[in-house]
């Protein structure tokens, strides 16, 4: 296991973007009203977000970082990192984080870094810009977490197309030598891979198919996360020398209600330090996390010392948790684009 502490930074900031276009469950083609129901309970999620063609994760990601820019009162020749972690880039060349770069007007002593990940995304992704800014080096950064995963969904798939959804989010994080470590844990298994992919459109696609379309084996995504996820938060707990009770919230990537409930029970965790965004919209890949954060404890995160912990898995397969303090940072209204 990667287990690490990261010291000196602290997030200040966290914003999102979702698109303004619902899609229910209840209007799902192919399923009768008593598989709908069935499915509604089982996943936990009666609408989506769906992005028009012309808008993509880097759009909604833009949308966030602008606003909470914005409301931080930051200066942009200030900020020294952009991170931007997807599965839905712009191209396939250039990285999307340098076109970011630019459309946000940052510095060019701006370093830009893409990272291609998935449901642990958000975990990862805090991990690396936090690392790189422990040394001081970098004042400010930006985490821009965000998918358009319904692009790769196949119309009338209704094995992921009641299930994903698109957000972009944007992270403030600052160096601070009073703050307190985060402690990762980071994991991977490369041998399940297979288990959500889109095979078409890269350099191993020998057909060069132009439609590139997602394909999951839900069940054997359910049982890995079933088994990895609860020791992994453990050890973080413990290499974090915090005890399971002393956490304000778990705030699991939203992957569906059956699994998440399986595993808080798992946990022995009450329900009402688990919230869900689910119902409203549904799994959104990278972004479940900070999305969370945004639409379920505002209020909370705004004026309140918080113990977190953060927990991503899925795609890879990947996963990781983080244990961290936030308190009194800057969350605005989440934006509909």
């Amino acid at each position: 296991m990667a287990l690490f502490k990261v010291s000196n930074t602290k997030i200040v900031g966290v914003s999102g973007a979702v698109p303004k276009n619902k899609a229910s469950n209840k209007d799902l083609v192919g399923l009768n009203k008593q598989q709908i129901d069935l499915l509604i309970k089982t996943t936990g999620i009666e609408s989506r977000r769906v992005s028009p063609d012309e808008v993509c994760a880097s759009d909604l990601c833009y949308t966030a970082a602008e606003k909470l820019i914005a409301e931080l009162g930051w200066k942009k020749d200030e900020i020294g990192a952009l991170i931007f972690v997807t599965q839905t880039p712009d191209y396939p060349i250039p990285g999307t984080s340098m076109i970011l770069q630019d459309r946000l007007n940052l510095p060019k002593s701006c370093m830009t870094i893409d990272i291609n990940q998935g449901c642990a995304g958000y975990v990862y992704g805090l991990s690396v810009i936090s690392s790189l800014m422990s040394s001081g080096g970098i004042k400010k950064g930006l985490l821009l977490v965000g998918d358009t995963i319904t692009k790769l969904i196949e119309k009338g798939d209704n094995s992921v197309v009641p299930i994903f959804s698109d957000a972009g989010t944007a992270t403030a994080v600052e160096f601070d030598t009073e703050s307190e470590d985060m402690s990762f844990n980071l994991q991977t298994d490369g041998s399940g891979y297979e288990a959500i992919i889109v095979p078409e459109g890269g350099s191993r696609d020998v057909s060069k198919a132009s439609i590139k379309k997602m394909r999951m084996q839900g069940h054997s995504v359910f049982t890995f996360a079933l088994k990895e996820v609860v020791p992994n938060i453990n050890a973080v707990l413990e290499f974090a020398a915090r005890e399971k009770d002393q956490v304000d919230y778990y705030i699991f990537h939203q992957a569906n209600k059956l699994l998440n409930e399986s595993i808080r029970r798992k946990m022995g965790i009450d329900s009402s330090k688990v919230p869900y965004t689910l119902s409203k919209f549904g799994n959104t890949s990278c972004a479940t996390i900070p999305l969370t954060l945004i639409s379920e404890l505002s209020n909370e995160v705004k004026s309140q010392n918080l113990n977190l912990i953060l927990s991503g898995f899925g795609v890879g397969l990947s996963w990781g948790a983080c244990c961290l303090n936030i308190s009194d940072i800057v969350c605005p209204d989440l934006i509909e684009l």
